[in-house]
């Protein structure tokens, strides 16, 4: 009787919160297992429908990721651009908004970050985790390049340096998504500070001095 119940209440969903029932479940389950371990059956099962349901709304599993990954890549972008987005603040004050951005989504997106940190499955082109930090080096670069010019630096050197920076917020990030400590604004606090300080102290024409 009780799974009879549960049928009933899942077949008065509509169409809409169907699709988001299947997307919850399946970011649980990417996140749990990875793309490549989690099938279609589980999601059916674990949403107590039928596999067809599943093909009708995403054609399939890699569908289904899709949109997955392009709500979390949508989520997490956004939140860093919200956090440079404004180009009266200190430099110093923007990094530290994007680094604390970066772990507060770690904090309340762990499936999600989960998912995008793994590799995509090769139909799947964009939205991936690395083309995200491409596009967030990108608006870096940008802020870069002005303060650079400002204090009579090479311009050109923004793009590098930007890797650079991004690089070393994405691996923390990773790191700290395990250890969870200490606590994301002292973790930001210290990536801010190392960072700052080796960008205040620039030489202009850098070179290796152990050849």
């Amino acid at each position: 009787m009780a799974e009879r119940a549960g049928r009933t209440r899942a077949a008065r969903m509509t169409g809409r919160e169907r699709r988001e029932q299947l997307v919850s479940v399946g970011r649980s389950l990417f996140a749990e297992k990875g793309f490549d371990a989690t099938s279609v059956e589980e999601v059916a099962a674990r949403a107590k429908v039928s596999k067809p349901v599943v093909y009708e709304h995403f054609g399939g599993k890699e569908g289904l990721y899709a949109v997955v990954v392009d709500r979390e890549t949508a989520c997490l972008l956004g939140a860093l651009e919200t956090a440079l987005d404004d180009p009266r603040q200190h430099p110093r004050v923007l990094m530290e908004r994007a680094a604390l951005a970066f772990l507060t989504y770690i904090d309340t997106h762990e499936d999600g970050f989960r998912i995008l940190v793994r590799d995509s499955p090769a139909t799947h082109a964009s939205g991936t985790y690395s083309s995200l930090l491409g596009d967030v080096a990108a608006t870096v670069e940008g802020i870069l390049a002005g303060q650079l010019r400002i204090r009579g630096y090479k311009p050109s050197d923004a793009a590098l340096y930007a890797q650079m920076l991004v690089g070393m917020v994405a691996y923390t990030g990773q790191w700290w998504l395990e250890t969870r400590t200490p606590s994301k604004e002292q973790v930001a606090a210290r990536m801010v500070n190392l960072s700052w300080f080796g960008l205040g102290a620039l030489e202009r024409t850098p070179e290796l001095r152990g050849r």
